[in-house]
């Protein structure tokens, strides 16, 4: 298997994707958008090169959900979402799926299913299955609400950069508006004090919950340091953490924003950025 992130994609160029591949690959995995820096893979791309060579496309497609891209329809053939998430809403259920063909999905479940567990508890299965009724609603409030804060951010003397592919800023806003049919909710921004803005978010904000987790009805905000990042979940080479830094510095605040009031958002924000 070949592990293809948004960043090597975007880094590197198809060129180098091809050039990775081995005669014994059998999968590339891709994530779009990418946490937490939210590039995007050029799926359609992607996809060209997978088929091409008869090699399985697999997407991790949380952050966008169906709502706003369908890696099948570019290519993939399995796509990966974490329904705890955005699918179930609510944040009150945990789960995972993987959709695609029936043979490919039979294989998935005759083998992984025996050591990880096939079969969601009946609770969270009704959760889920409770949220995804209204998975379009949320998704497509929740978008145009975290445009209008991303607009907010980046005309904000206290923020130094926001990264959201609904804005013209995003340096993959042509390939989101072709690939997604919504830009999402989650928004990530840089500041010159994040402990401080941190601390007033945790403690002092009334409309954002700080948590870890994304896709709930409720706003959340968290700071992810860019060492936290690195002694815990990545292991990036000098010239990749280089170009992560160029993207995220010492660190950035990730929202998932939910579907309160927008101007509630913008008000515990403006209080956290200008105390």
């Amino acid at each position: 298997m070949v592990g293809i992130s948004a960043y090597e994609l975007r880094a590197y160029g198809e060129d180098d994707v091809i050039a990775a591949i081995r005669p014994n690959t059998r999968l590339i995995h891709a994530e779009s958008p990418c946490n937490p820096l939210f590039r995007l893979t050029d799926l359609a791309a992607l996809g060209a090169i997978t088929q091409a060579r008869g090699i399985l496309l697999a997407v991790d497609s949380t952050f966008a959900t169906p709502v706003a891209t369908r890696p099948i329809d570019l290519g993939a053939d399995l796509v990966i979402h974490s329904l705890t998430k955005f699918m179930n809403g609510h944040g009150d259920a945990m789960g995972g799926c993987v959709v695609g063909p029936k043979a490919l999905v039979e294989r998935i479940r005759s083998r992984a299913g025996v050591y990880l567990g096939a079969t969601l508890s009946a609770q969270n299965a009704w959760l889920i299955m409770r949220g995804l009724d209204t998975l379009v609603v949320r998704m497509r409030a929740m978008s145009a609400s975290a445009h209008t804060v991303a607009a907010y951010l980046q005309a904000h003397p206290a923020v130094n950069a926001v990264t959201y592919p609904g804005l013209e800023s995003h340096p993959q806003y042509a390939l989101a508006c072709t690939q997604m049919r919504i830009a999402g909710a989650l928004i990530t921004f840089q500041v010159h004090n994040p402990d401080a803005v941190a601390m007033r978010l945790a403690q002092a904000s009334s409309a954002f919950d700080y948590a870890f987790s994304i896709g709930h009805q409720r706003s959340l905000a968290v700071l992810l340091k860019t060492q936290d990042l690195l002694s815990s979940s990545f292991e990036l080479s000098p010239e990749q953490l280089a170009d992560y830094r160029r993207y995220a510095g010492d660190g950035v605040f990730r929202l998932s924003i939910g579907l309160e009031d927008t101007q509630d958002l913008i008000h515990d924000l403006e209080q956290a950025l200008s105390a």
